[in-house]
Parts: structure tokens; sequence; C-alpha cells
């Protein structure tokens, strides 16, 4: 009786397979001989490095196992059953080795030199390849670089062929439906580890930066990985010599107090006058798409959010705040940092290169620090930057609430919210939380059990559209944004935590549309996807106060550690609004806006708008605020504008890559 087996082909990329996961892992247990972890280094988590280390190498083993696979499929391609199918097989692997041998060379040195995985930033040499190829002659041993390289290849090609002679040699007969079976199960063994794990995200570079540890998160990465991941990043650089002309500009603008344009020093170090007795907590709600516009404090006729309209008229209010963007992750990304994002691709939480940021969050001492999420933090690897760049930080997702899920975004807004209550009422330590909600987004979702108390409303068509609004489905997910926040804040002033706590909502971003005739012009040409309200409510704490200045997304936690009256630092563009520095001097008030989209940059200053094209030759086009007219500007004035709006822009640029925790 034969025995039935594996198509060859089959089992010959499990063993190879095996046998190339086997020397990655050698290769990683090399790089921790080689390197070892900082002096001052938090307790390095080798185990939980090495594993997912191990997943990473796994996937790119399964990458080049998907390819011959399919190729075996191709009876005149597959290496078992044609001369030139083994010879394309053999040089495509010759030609996988050779490139994995040169990641892994150039990898090892370039960690060497800059502590740095290998990324795609590299790239950006080969256009002066002879002085970076003079450079790595004179730097390291090429030659025998090139040698060992040759070795490898030639063993490894040694053992490929070993290993096939050895599948063809122990071939049994496979039957029809055992070939098919096992070709099957094979593909789905690949499958699931290219996608890294069981559940909705893939594994993905930044789950590297969870490890809460930048030596741990090397020892997990492998040069592919890291490549590959930044390598759309590449070009996610700045102009160093623009940087330093408009440093002096910037760093007046900032009140830098010892600037230093060699060094380009941008901190802050501020010290309140007198501390507050009892330090508040700090409840910050990042919302999603809180359209200015749309809302009843601008006076929207469809009257949406009447609740929050009355904490305006009770708390803090900043009407004419500004995201520097639009999209969700690049609102959590200033929310959280501070800094524009002004990625042209993507967007910068996806950059390995960014990873590691400053945030005033830290500097909250013997605060407890949150941050919830009605769904999970895998998208856009926001959960990377948080985890890698806010120290104790306790995250809470959809699986961490007894709420059921109700859409694709998780739970919905009302029970993260009184989720977030119950634990925000049980704390001894002072806190600072970020709650982000997301009920206001497509599928629009009203939970069944809010239908009794929630009434959904069908405004005539013609009405939603004069006023903002797609469809009566966009129309009730704004109003439950508003029920939501008001079942929080009921349930809060319920608890002892309330009245030594500022709770602060901003959106995340707006909804580009026609503002009509609510707003002028300047509005619905650019500035209603970016126009949000930005609230500080504490009515036990502080009275009201409204503003109608230009503020940004970039100073919530500047202008909520002023409040506090802890002593910060600050290393990017957010300012306290409510600061003396700001208040008493106009001509710092303003905010910055980008559109990678349609590829222009902007400021909103005083009663004016300034945006521009920033590829090809820039044409400022100036917008009143005030009404449907031009301004009336000289020329002075419009090169202040432009000179002011490109200085923002260069020095965000320079700060996503150089406003690391130090």
């Amino acid at each position: 009786m034969k025995r039935i087996l594996l198509p060859r082909h089959i089992k010959w990329l499990l063993a190879t397979g095996l046998l190339f996961l086997l020397l990655m892992t050698l290769l990683r247990v090399t790089f921790l001989l080689a390197f070892a972890a900082p002096s001052n280094s938090e307790p390095v988590p080798y185990g939980r490095a090495l594993f997912l280390g191990l997943r990473y190498d796994a996937r790119m083993v399964a990458v080049a196992c998907l390819i011959f696979f399919a190729l075996g499929l191709i009876p005149a391609l597959n290496p078992f059953r044609s001369n030139k199918g083994k010879k394309l097989a053999m040089g495509i692997w010759f030609a996988l080795i050779l490139v994995a041998g040169i990641f892994y060379a150039i990898d090892f040195a370039n960690y060497a030199y800059l502590n740095e995985r290998l990324n795609a930033g590299l790239l950006n040499y080969v256009a002066d390849a002879r002085t970076s190829a003079a450079m790595m002659w004179q730097t390291y041993p090429v030659i025998r670089i090139s040698l060992g390289i040759a070795l490898s290849l030639y063993l490894l090609l040694k053992a490929i062929g070993r290993l096939y002679q050895w599948a063809d040699r122990t071939a049994g007969t496979a039957t029809k439906a055992t070939a098919i079976g096992g070709g099957v199960a094979f593909f789905l063994l690949l499958a699931f580890l290219i996608f890294g794990r069981i559940g909705q995200y893939p594994l993905r570079w930044s789950d590297a930066f969870i490890l809460g540890n930048d030596y741990a998160s090397n020892v997990a990465l492998n040069p592919f990985q890291s490549f590959f991941s930044s390598l759309q990043f590449r070009n996610a650089t700045f102009n160093k010599e623009k940087v330093k002309r408009d440093y002096p500009l910037i760093a007046a603008y900032l009140g830098v107090a010892r600037p230093d344009s060699s060094r380009l020093d941008y901190l802050r170090r501020v010290q309140p006058d007198s501390p507050l007795k009892r330090q508040p907590n700090v409840v910050i709600v990042i919302c999603e798409s809180f359209s200015a516009y749309k809302s009843s404090m601008y006076g929207n006729p469809l009257n949406t959010t009447p609740y929050f309209a009355g904490m305006c008229r009770e708390g803090i209010f900043f009407d004419r705040c500004f995201t520097p963007g639009y999209g969700t992750a690049r609102g959590v990304w200033t929310t959280i940092t501070g800094t524009p994002d002004v990625a042209l691709s993507k967007t910068s939480s996806r950059n390995p290169q960014s990873v590691n940021q400053h945030t005033i969050m830290n500097d909250f001492k013997g605060y407890e620090k949150y941050y919830m999420i009605g769904g999970s933090l895998s998208w856009a690897n926001i959960r990377g930057i948080l985890t890698n760049n806010i120290q104790d930080l306790h995250i809470y997702e959809q699986d961490d609430y007894k709420a059921a899920k109700v859409d694709v975004w998780g739970v919905s807004d009302k029970n993260l919210l009184l989720s977030a209550n119950k634990i925000f009422a049980t704390q001894q330590k002072p806190f600072i939380a970020v709650v982000q909600t997301a009920d206001n987004h497509r599928p629009y979702t009203i939970p069944d059990e809010d239908k009794v108390r929630f009434k959904i409303l069908t405004p005539p068509a013609d009405s939603l559209k004069r006023f903002g609004f797609e469809s009566v489905d966009e129309y009730n997910a704004f109003r439950y944004t508003d029920f939501c926040f008001r079942e929080f804040i009921e349930a809060a002033k319920k608890e002892a935590y309330f009245n030594n706590t500022i709770f602060v909502f901003v959106g995340d971003h707006g909804i580009g549309g026609d503002a009509g005739d609510m707003f002028p012009r300047a509005w619905s040409s650019e500035l209603t996807a970016m126009h949000v309200p930005l609230l500080f409510y504490a009515p036990a704490l502080f009275p009201h106060s409204s503003y109608s200045f230009p503020a940004s997304q970039c100073d919530v936690l500047p202008t909520v550690a002023g409040l506090c009256r802890i002593p910060y630092r600050n290393t990017t563009l957010g300012r306290d609004l409510l600061s003396p520095f700001m208040q008493q001097d106009p001509s710092r008030q303003l905010a910055f806006i980008y559109n990678p989209d349609r590829r222009r940059i902007g400021i909103v200053k005083d009663s004016v708008f300034c945006s521009y094209n920033i590829e090809g030759k820039p044409r400022p086009q100036f917008f009143s605020l005030k009404d449907n007219t031009t301004p009336v500007l000289d020329q002075a004035a419009q090169d202040h504008y432009y000179q002011l709006t490109d200085a923002w822009y260069q020095t965000a640029r320079y700060m996503l890559l150089n406003n690391k925790i130090k």
C-alpha cells in the first residue's frame, strides 16, 4: 500500500520555509548579542520581543513561499514537473537570498551607526550615490561583507537543493483529493502567517512599539518589515535650510525664551506662578466629525446640539478652533503631540520614522493616564503611537466594556462615555483621560436600546441640504452625539469627581460641505472640514468665557496644562490659549490649515484666511472671515501671510521627525 503524502512542491516549501525561519531567528539572536540594551533602558521584555519577531519573520517567509506555491500550480512552472520550472525556482531563490543578505548586512551596519533598523529613508542617499558609496567603502568592511553574502548564498542554495532532492525522493502517491486538500490547507496557513493574527486587523509594524521599550521594538522588527513599512514615507523629510530661515519668526510666535537657530531649539519650559491646592482631573473627548457649522452653537436652524450649546454657555468656549487637517488619525495625532500632521502620504501615525514623539501628557506627574475608545486602536497604527510615547497608559477598547458592539466602530458612544464615567468615579488619584467617540460616522448607527429616549426626526430633504446635512441618517447621528454628551455629563454630575474635573471637547475634524449663508464663502471653500468647537467645561472651577480668535487643535494640551497649573515642557507648535502671552498679543493668535488632498496650506489669522498650493508656483488666495468680500491687503501684508504660512508648514515637517522623547 502506497503512502499518501503532501504534494512534493508543498513539502519542499514547508521544509525550506522552516529553514529560513530558523536562520532569521538566529540572526535576531545575533542582533541581541551584537547590540546590548542601553544601560538606562527600562526592563526589556525579551520573550515578547522574540515572539513578535518570530511572527514578523514568519510573514516574510510566508510571502516568499506563496510566490513558489502560485508558480507550482502551473504545470509548466512546477519545479517537480519540468526542468524549466526547477531552474526558475532556483533562480528566484538565488535572487531572494541575495536581497535578504544585502538587507541584513545594511540593517546591522545602520543600527551600529544610528541605532535604527533599516528604513526606506536610506533611499534618499541614492540621489548622491557616489558620495554615499565612498562613505560606505571608507566606513565598513565592504569586501568581507560581500564575501560573507556570497558564501551564505552558496550554502543556502546547496541546502535548498538538498531539500528539493529529499522532497522528491520521499514522495509518495498523492491522490487528487489529498493534493487539493493539502494545497488549500497550505494556502490558508500562508494567508494566516501573512495576516499575522486572529482578529479584525493584521499584524503591523506598530505592534512592535506596544512593547513600551525602544530597544525591544528594534529587537522585534526585521529589516524587511521595517523597510517596507517605511517605504511610502521615504520622502517624509524637511528642508533644514528653510526651517532655519523661518526659525526667528516661529520662535517669536511660540515665545521661545532663548532662541537658538543653530540647534533649532523650540523648547519652552512653563512654570506656573502658584500650583492649585488640589490637582484637577482632565477628560479630553475627541469628538468624531464634530463640524461647527452643523451644530447649534453657530446658529444652525436644525438645532442639532442644544445640550452641548448649553454647556458652551457655562464653560470656556473657543468658537473659531480649527484642526490643522482632515481625518481622525491626523486629529488624534495633533491633539496628543501638538504638531500638525503634514505628512503627504497617508498619516504620520503610520510612519515608523515618526513613532517617537514627546507629549505634554507625560508632564502630568502623579496622574493616572487613560485612553478609551469604543472600538479598536489598531487602525492607522494609533496604538503604537500612544503606547510608545505615553508613560503608564491604561487603554480601554471594545472588549473591555460590558456593552455590546453595535457596528464596526465597537460599542456605542453612550455606552463608551458611561463606562468611562464609572471608571473615573472609582479613581483615588488625579487622572487625565482621552475618550475618542465614533458614532457620528457612517454607518450612522443609532442603537435600538436608545430609540425610546432618543427620538428619530425627519426634517424635509431641502432643509437638510440647506443646513449642511446629506441625509436623515447623518442628521440624526449628529443629534445622537449631543444625546450621548448629555447622558455622560448628567451621569458625571452625580459623581464626586465631577466638581474637580476639566472636561475638554474638541472635534477630530469637521466635514467639508456647503455652509450656505451661515458662514462667509471662506468656510465653504475649505474651512468647513477643519472648523470645530473647542470647549473647556469645568463650571465648578472656572467662570464662563468665550473667545472668537483663531485657535488650533495643537493648543489643547498646553491650554489644559495651563488650567491645571502644572509645570510642563512644550516642544511643538501648540500654545496655552489662556496665557497672557496669547491673550495680550492678538498678532500671535492664528491657526494653521493643511489639506493634503488638494496640496494646499493656509493660515487663519485676524479676519483673513490665506491659502495656497504647495506644488508649482504658489499663488496665495485671500478670503475674508467676516463677509464675502476679498480682503484688501498691501504687498507687505500679503508677503507676511505667505511667509507665516510657509514657516508653519516647514517647521511642522521638521517637528514630525524631531520631537522625540528626551
